[in-house]
């Protein structure tokens, strides 16, 4: 797999399949001093492990010359470049696919490979206010807020990872590649998810709901003794359970709260009641009642109290990686389990042009050629 990604999207649907096995190449340009610390920041030692790395300047033509090599070999090339940008340096699909038909290409953009915004550049922050993410997330009456990360960077990628999984796939029948494209600002609609469907099915425009569930209640957070804590206790025996073990049974009759929709319906008047209550106890106190009634619950930790969390822990979510220069270090690990298949970090994030001399052996290079490229 040939990665020629930047910035987040594409180096996250990159990753995914470098943590299942793939042999990723990472092309870079040749490094600049002035940058060089930048490969030892938390974020690209996270983003690029499992990668092997070759350092070409695509501008030169002697560079696309040896991209074009690889290319010819490969099986996957991903890349998340503006149209102009990747047509100048010779990797757009019409090209790539004349050098090898069996080649799967995947590619994020921010708004699309076509249409109004297709030459536009794209970021994160830009997709979300864009997509509607910013106008459904924070307080009601707050005003548009940014998602804590960059949902759609992220959330791309991930779409794009499924999509070459599915083109690898569908070669095996067909035996030519495909190119799967998806973009910043579809990728972010996608995650909207219940809150676009509103809309699409009933033409409702969703408003800011802050630590609320949408739709339902009571789902949300409320103070504690001590701090704050999740609660989800809207339908069924959960709701009678939960008025029961707080000392408020009383709520189950309350005719504002009798039904699901009542009680979003006067979420503000419940939300009261229910903070009253849940004030009398610890959050650690409330998740262990609450939790052994069957009724969830949790707290709500900063990043590194869910890292010192024991089911967090149990689960291997830190991974440990030695790095040259960075030294032993923990990276996030991958989501997802497949039995029997281990997703792991065989190497660190590689500086650029590290494996250059390796990689250029391999795609059949010769010793001469490689001297050339000074790898």
């Amino acid at each position: 797999m040939i990665d020629l990604t930047v910035a987040r999207a594409g180096p996250t649907a990159v990753r995914q399949l470098a943590d299942w096995g793939a042999d990723v190449i990472r092309i870079e340009p040749p490094i600049v001093p002035s940058r060089a610390g930048g490969h030892t920041s938390p974020d690209y030692l996270n983003l690029h492990r499992n990668k092997r790395s070759l350092a070409l300047d695509l501008k030169s033509d002697h560079g696309r010359e040896v991209l074009h090599r690889l290319i010819s070999q490969a099986d996957v090339l991903v890349e998340n470049m503006r149209t102009p940008v990747k047509h100048r340096l010779g990797f757009d699909w019409e090209t790539v696919s004349r050098l090898n038909p069996r080649l799967v290409m995947g590619s994020i953009s921010g708004f699309g490979q076509t249409g109004p915004y297709a030459e536009r550049g794209g970021v994160d922050q830009i997709a979300q206010g864009l997509g509607g993410m910013m106008s459904v997330t924070g307080l009601p009456g707050q005003g548009p807020v940014r998602a804590g990360v960059a949902i759609s960077d992220i959330a791309s990628g991930l779409q794009l990872a499924v999509g070459i999984l599915v083109a690898l796939h569908e070669r095996e029948r067909t035996g030519r590649g495909r190119w799967v494209h998806t973009s910043l600002l579809e990728s972010m609609i996608g995650m909207l998810d219940f809150q676009a469907a509103r809309w699409t099915v009933d033409r409702e425009v969703p408003p800011q709901a802050g630590n609320d569930h949408p739709t339902l209640g009571p789902m949300g957070m409320y103070a504690t003794a001590d701090g704050h804590m999740n609660v989800a206790a809207p339908w069924g025996h959960l709701w009678p359970t939960f008025c029961d073990h707080i000392g408020r049974a009383d709520l189950v009759d309350d005719e504002r709260f009798q039904t699901a929709k009542l009680r979003a319906e006067n979420r503000d008047e419940l939300n009261v009641e229910i903070s009253a209550a849940l004030s009398a106890k610890t959050t650690a106190a409330w998740v262990q009642e609450l939790n052994d009634l069957g009724v969830p619950s949790g707290p709500v930790n900063d990043i590194g109290q869910t890292f010192d969390d024991a089911q967090v822990q149990h689960l291997g979510v830190a991974a440990a990686v030695t790095h040259p220069i960075a030294g032993p270090i923990e990276v996030v690990a991958n989501a997802t389990t497949l039995e029997g298949v281990p997703a792991d970090i065989r190497r660190p994030s590689p500086m650029p042009g590290e494996h250059g001399a390796e990689i250029l052996s391999q795609f059949g290079f010769t010793d001469d050629e490689i001297a050339a490229l000074g790898s």
